[in-house]
């Protein structure tokens, strides 16, 4: 399979480095000359100078045998031109254009037909859709949902004052009367699949995946309570934080026929009317967020002033969202916001490193911008059974969930027989809701899910698995 990637930047970098590490061919298009440099410096694939919508520079990446064409420059229009072409000019069978300007949804671009695009991926959309999936849990930590199951994953970092600091594992589940899996443990920015031996630190950071109801009360038990939010404060109006806002509003609703509606629904639904104040330092801007939003408040400030919060007493406040483009300013003022007493804290982030760190600075939730697009992305080069792919770890680890289908190649077999590939493990298997653990003489049957954590290294070898008849 060979993936072409029109844009070296972040987003494209960090595409091209999990697929690489994979074992896929792939071959990168940049034009700028500092970020081909670096690409070729740091990734093992064929770095090509140029502009994707230039026919020559196609040709020279190899478009003729590519199974998948990425457009993710930072231009809207280039990454549609660019996806229009191949499609006019090579026989590409799957091209994936990011659109970050919404007021493309006037356009027919939601439908698969528009420029030959076969997925529209808007960043800032897939944020606030992560965002919200915390939210509507109590923003106690980001969350992952699984398709065919009443199982969540959700992460938890492990203070000095934790009740688990210096257990094992086996002691954990002997302690909490618990159905739960704890299926990673992050430490340092490296991971640990745990056994029953395994001893928790101060620091760690564990995936949890149990029941809705299991984990809260393991959260409770853990310190971390779920309350309603009812009172929300965001940090930057911008494209997130106006989704975000819309989403909490129940707007989405309204706007079903549209790209936002489709992509948004279905998403939160409000239970109550909720008081959203949001902080916007552009003065258009925050004219522009008033005329939107008649019944949000909005305050044209910088957050970064002196005495801001203080002087608008937030301290009351359930939820502190912080979404703008500066991701230190977002991690500093998320912290500053806990310390003024509001209960929760979302921050949003581009780089992967600070992750963890924001995790062992106890920051709530931590989204990151890059890693919710990149795996979206995955996730439709996945296609066919593949339902949800989730990176841990900087993309070491995936969370693969397996839909198996009439045309699945485990439905008959037992796990047993599967011949899984090396650092690959099935966590759990779910049919109609009911979760299991399987053992190695379960039969698969057609309708199971099928959850895996594997290592990056054994993504190419899972996927011939799935592909193989």
């Amino acid at each position: 399979m060979k993936i072409i990637i029109a844009g070296a930047g972040n987003v494209g970098f960090q595409i091209a480095r999990q697929l690489i590490a994979e074992h896929r061919n792939v071959v990168l298009i940049e034009r700028d000359s500092e970020r081909v440099k670096v690409a070729s410096n740091q990734l093992d694939c064929m770095v090509v100078s140029g502009e994707a919508n230039n026919r020559e520079v196609l040709r020279n990446a190899g478009i003729e045998d590519a199974e998948f064409f990425i457009s993710v420059t930072e231009s809207d229009e280039l990454n549609m031109i660019a996806c229009a072409m191949v499609e006019s000019e090579f026989n590409v069978p799957n091209k994936i254009a990011r659109v970050r300007n919404i007021d493309y949804s006037d356009s027919r671009i939601a439908d698969r037909s528009f420029l030959g695009i076969d997925y529209v991926v808007n960043p800032e959309i897939e944020a606030a859709k992560a965002i919200l999936r915390s939210v509507e849990q109590g923003a106690t930590s980001d969350i992952m949902y699984f398709e065919n199951s009443s199982f969540q994953m959700r992460t938890i970092s492990i203070t000095e004052s934790s009740p688990i600091v210096g257990q094992s594992v086996q002691e954990i589940k002997s302690r909490i009367d618990r159905e739960f899996i704890i299926a990673v443990v992050v430490r340092e920015n490296n991971y640990i699949i745990p056994s029953g031996t395994t001893v928790i630190n101060k620091g760690d950071t564990l995936y949890l995946i149990a029941t809705q109801e299991d984990l809260e009360q393991i959260f409770n038990w853990a310190g971390k309570r779920r309350t309603e939010i009812k009172r929300v404060l965001i940090i930057g109006g911008g494209r997130i934080g106006s989704y975000v806002a819309s989403n909490l509003l129940g707007k989405q609703g309204k706007e079903r026929k549209s790209m936002l509606g489709k992509l948004f629904a279905p998403l939160l639904q409000p239970r109550f009317k909720r008081s959203i104040t949001i902080f916007e330092k552009d003065y258009h801007k925050a004219q522009n967020l008033a005329e939107q939003f008649p019944e949000v408040s909005i305050v044209h400030g910088d957050i970064s002033e002196e005495g801001l919060l203080e002087d608008g007493n937030y301290s009351d406040y359930d939820l502190f969202i912080a979404a703008t483009d500066n991701q230190e300013l977002n991690l500093v003022t998320s912290l500053y916001a806990k310390s003024l007493g509001i209960q929760r804290s979302v921050a949003l982030v581009t780089n992967k490193n600070f992750l963890h760190m924001a995790s062992s600075l106890m920051v709530d939730t931590t989204i990151s911008l890059n890693n919710s697009m990149v795996n979206t992305i995955l996730k439709f080069i996945r296609r066919g059974n593949i339902r949800n792919v989730h990176t841990i770890s900087g993309g070491k680890l995936e969370i693969i969930e397996v839909s198996c289908e009439t045309d699945c190649p485990f439905v008959g077999r037992r796990i047993r027989d599967l011949k899984l590939p090396p650092n690959t493990l099935i966590l759990f298997i779910s049919q109609a809701e009911n979760n299991q653990i399987p053992f190695g003489d379960y039969l698969i049957e057609y309708g199971d899910h099928i959850v895996f954590i594997a290592h990056q290294d054994s993504i190419k070898k899972l996927d011939r698995l799935l592909e193989s008849r």
